[in-house]
């Protein structure tokens, strides 16, 4: 498979329809900027996967914002960050749905709740989201019940609105959770799911600004079959991808792994430990990423002691700021292509201060 891949923010987008005004790109990123991926949305300062959430995000000049996808019963694409709900919504505290609690694998872990699979769109719009870390996010929590769970279209709806209104170019970044999970145990295909939205909204072209991410190997191979955006691999902290067993991922990040990974896939999405070692220096992941083709999008920088290397922490409180205005210089200086955050506004603040 030869693409070309989607490294500038200024993507080209499809011709506007007849007497609206095309929405001028964003300007092209001087040498050395990476791509600012809004995690959840700027879910630092906004209960994540809500629209308001992404509506700062881009509001804070992020390049794309990331929407974590999981589907309802009757089968409508919605962003959380997994299919079990109670850590981000009040279904807990709401009587009516309390037969609705079960028990489930979650690829190997046994976890009770919520699913978003045993809803419909109509009653998971009578939840409201919660803040899902209100210990390292006190701040956040006064929006909780505010928000709605939003669909995918709705979200894509958003972007085109602030396209529209901003006169930038502001790119997508979905992830299928659980693809082959959903399958095995819901008889719901995801990825046909999200290829019919893709099409339906003419964001299926190599030239979209739009990369799709999963953990999973088998979904990005179907994937790179029906569309042309760019796919990116995700890679975990340990262990291997959860389609495919006999996988590792150590063995996936050598240079024939990433040889195999850019058959099927243009970038990937490293834990942000496989890139830097715990003082800061850059791994050989990047370099050998690059020689394969593929572009590197580790994640996540948040801004919270609790997130960030023993070295960069300032204080003891876990919730209290640290320094990730350096742990952004380190990505800068390892080379990656562009880095998910929870906090676009300082991320941005660090790329112009760098201009």
């Amino acid at each position: 498979m030869v693409r070309r891949l989607l490294l500038i923010v200024a993507a080209a987008l499809a011709a506007p329809a007849a007497a609206q005004p095309a929405p001028k790109p964003a300007p092209e990123p001087a040498t050395g900027d990476m791509l600012i991926i809004a995690h959840r949305g700027a879910s630092g300062e906004r209960p994540e996967h809500t629209l308001a959430a992404y509506e700062r995000a881009i509001d804070q000049g992020a390049d794309y914002i990331e929407p974590d996808l999981v589907v309802t019963k009757d089968l409508v694409l919605v962003a959380r960050h997994e299919t079990e709900l109670s850590d981000t919504t009040d279904v807990a505290a709401r009587e009516e749905f309390a037969e609705r609690k079960r028990t489930k694998d979650i690829e190997g872990r046994m976890v009770s709740g919520w699913f978003a699979e045993d809803f419909t769109l109509a009653e998971l719009r009578t939840l409201r989201v919660t803040e899902r870390m209100p210990e390292l996010r006190p701040q956040n929590v006064r929006f909780d019940g505010l928000y709605q769970v939003p669909t995918f279209d709705e979200i894509v709806a958003l972007v085109e609105a602030k396209e529209a209104e901003t006169g930038r170019t502001i790119g997508l970044y979905p992830e299928l959770k659980h693809p082959t999970l959903l399958l095995q145990q819901a008889g719901i295909d995801t990825v046909d799911l999200l290829v019919t939205a893709l099409r339906k909204h003419d964001l299926d072209d190599a030239d979209d600004p739009v990369f799709v991410q999963i953990f999973e190997v088998g979904p990005l191979q179907r994937l790179d079959r029906m569309v042309d955006v760019p796919l990116v691999l995700l890679i975990s902290s340990e262990g291997g991808p959860f389609d495919e067993p006999a996988m590792r991922w150590a063995q996936m990040m050598t240079p024939s792994g990433l040889a195999e990974i850019a058959d099927y896939a243009d970038g990937i999405g490293p834990y942000m430990g496989h890139v830097l070692a715990p003082d800061g220096t850059p791994s050989a992941l990047v370099a050998d990423a690059h020689a394969a083709g593929l572009t590197v999008h580790p994640w996540t920088v948040r801004k919270e002691n609790g997130f960030l290397p023993p070295a960069l922490r300032r204080g003891s409180d876990p919730a209290a700021r640290g320094d990730a205005e350096a742990l952004i210089g380190l990505l800068v200086a390892a080379g990656v292509d562009g880095y998910f955050t929870d906090d676009p506004a300082l991320a941005v603040a660090v790329r112009n201060a760098g201009r």
